[in-house]
């Protein structure tokens, strides 16, 4: 199982759009470790959102398709749907 999975940083108001077929709860901990990249800058990375898909190029396509957006206000929707279908 693969995840297409968005973090967002409260110290930098941004989000980090991403996939892994690892554990979510690894790659989490790697985002906040102190390391080279967008990431790396700071540690308080959350995930608040996951989609799960069966295979690796399945997760990258939607999360390449969710990066050309470009769009703060789309992303947000995306994510309180997601909560909202979390809550049924």
């Amino acid at each position: 199982m693969c995840v297409c999975y968005i973090l967002y940083s409260e110290e930098r108001g941004r989000f980090y759009i991403g996939h892994t077929c690892d554990e979510m709860s690894e790659r989490l901990r790697k985002h906040n470790s102190n390391h080279k990249g967008f990431t790396g800058r700071v540690e308080d990375w959350q995930l608040v959102y996951q989609e799960q898909f069966s295979s690796k190029e399945e997760a990258l396509h939607r999360e390449l398709e969710i990066k050309k957006w470009k769009s703060r206000k789309r992303i947000l929707a995306l994510i309180e749907n997601y909560k909202l279908d979390q809550e049924l």
